[in-house]
């Protein structure tokens, strides 16, 4: 079963820049290796609506299609994550993510 609108999926993630820099990751052992460890986090898949808009759009639309246990790499343009201008410490950037379908329910 693929990822469609509506569906509430489980996501291990990474994100990076272009450059490389890890800024986000689900994945404890990831996280702690490029230094954005958080000791107050709790370190599991991602799990969200798809659809709802509370995640960045090119996030969402990247799960779609995905089947458990698919991973795939989805870059992000400005304009489908934080914006090209803003406060936020992303704006700007074009976000890189490593994707890992681990359940649809």
């Amino acid at each position: 079963m693929a990822v469609k609108k509506g569906n509430v999926v489980s996501v291990d993630y990474t994100g990076r820049l272009k450059d490389g820099t890890v800024f986000d990751s689900s994945i404890e052992k990831t996280a702690k290796k490029n230094n954005v460890y958080s000791p107050k986090r709790d370190y599991a898949p991602l799990e969200f609506k798809v659809g709802e808009g509370k995640l960045i759009k090119g996030f969402e639309e990247g799960v779609k299609g995905m089947e458990v246990g698919d991973k795939k790499e989805v870059e992000i343009p400005p304009e489908e994550a934080y914006g090209k201008s803003g406060d936020h410490p992303l704006a700007g950037k074009t976000l890189i993510f490593e994707l890992h379908l681990k359940d649809i329910k």
